[in-house]
């Protein structure tokens, strides 16, 4: 019988050509590299073309090479919807549900669902993948991902979304800062302050802006945040201001600090969403899912 690739095989060779790093392949297909290395060399093997050039420093891929990592995308894209064909014959809210979430959401909403959702779905086994906006949902797209908890707004016309709560932005300086004390803050009033950002690709940065940058606040660009938590401390040290979700305020990320806090005179949200593919199979689990972090958030 003729040779034909593996499903292995395809998934090395399409993590390899999405972040062109043989580590980078490696930790995303959760092997080491030396295995995803002997992956592409046996695919290479079974087909007769190379399909990455190597140096030490970057990986290039050939031209076969990008068009068979297209067309494998789609064949692993096949094979989930296979997958969800056989999870969907079964009953609802049982099997694998590989959810992923934003580091402005995770950290402040997952401790307090998760132990609820393990009890009352018991057959339920869910996995974690935490990253920015735009990397979960390339994974929900290719299918490595079932759902995933963003915040909006966000582009999101390829997905299927419920929104789970409005979460609040409040006000945040130092508690000897100008602005420290009041009952609600004025666009008008955020007028030359030095605004704290988390850095690009985070979407509260630009929910930030959306908001801020109407009352003429000045960004400090010298001063990005990796973390909400970052943030937080940044302000805390005196250097700036910053919005905050009530999410992460309820989950006492500003406890102990210096830190004064005050809602808007016109009141700002993101939405907090839960999105799928709107071809997923799924889609009954996923809402139920929905309505369950409705019900304890």
């Amino acid at each position: 019988m003729k040779r034909v690739p593996s499903m292995k095989q395809l998934q090395y060779l399409v993590a390899l050509a999405d972040t062109r790093h043989f580590g980078q392949a490696a930790e995303r297909c959760h092997i080491t590299q030396s295995t995803l290395s002997a992956g592409i060399r046996d695919l290479e093997s079974v087909l007769g073309t190379v399909v990455a050039e190597r140096s030490n420093r970057r990986v290039v891929m050939t031209p076969a090479g990008s068009q068979i990592a297209d067309r494998a995308g789609s064949v692993l894209r096949q094979a989930e919807e296979i997958m969800e064909l056989a999870r969907a014959d079964r009953s609802p809210m049982t099997g694998d549900m590989r959810l992923g979430v934003i580091p402005t959401i995770g950290p402040f909403l997952l401790p307090q669902v998760l132990p609820v959702l393990r009890d009352r779905f018991r057959a339920l086994t869910i996995y974690l993948r935490e990253d920015q906006t735009a990397p979960l949902l390339a994974r929900l797209a290719n299918g490595e991902l079932d759902v995933a908890l963003i915040a909006l707004p966000y582009e999101t016309e390829d997905f299927s979304t419920e929104v789970i709560v409005d979460d609040e932005f409040l006000f945040a300086c130092h508690r000897d800062h100008p602005l420290a004390g009041g009952s609600a803050v004025s666009a008008d009033a955020l007028a030359g302050t030095e605004l704290l950002l988390l850095e690009e690709g985070h979407c509260l940065r630009g929910h930030t802006l959306d908001v801020c940058q109407a009352g003429d606040a000045r960004t400090r660009a010298q001063f990005e945040a990796s973390s909400l938590h970052t943030l937080v401390q940044m302000v805390a040290a005196g250097i700036g201001v910053t919005l905050i979700p009530r999410l992460a305020v309820d989950a006492q990320i500003t406890r102990g600090s210096d830190i004064s806090l005050a809602r808007l005179a016109k009141p700002a949200f993101r939405q907090i969403a839960l999105a799928w593919r709107r071809t997923s199979l799924r889609s009954e689990d996923h809402r139920l899912l929905a309505n369950a972090l409705r019900e304890l958030t």
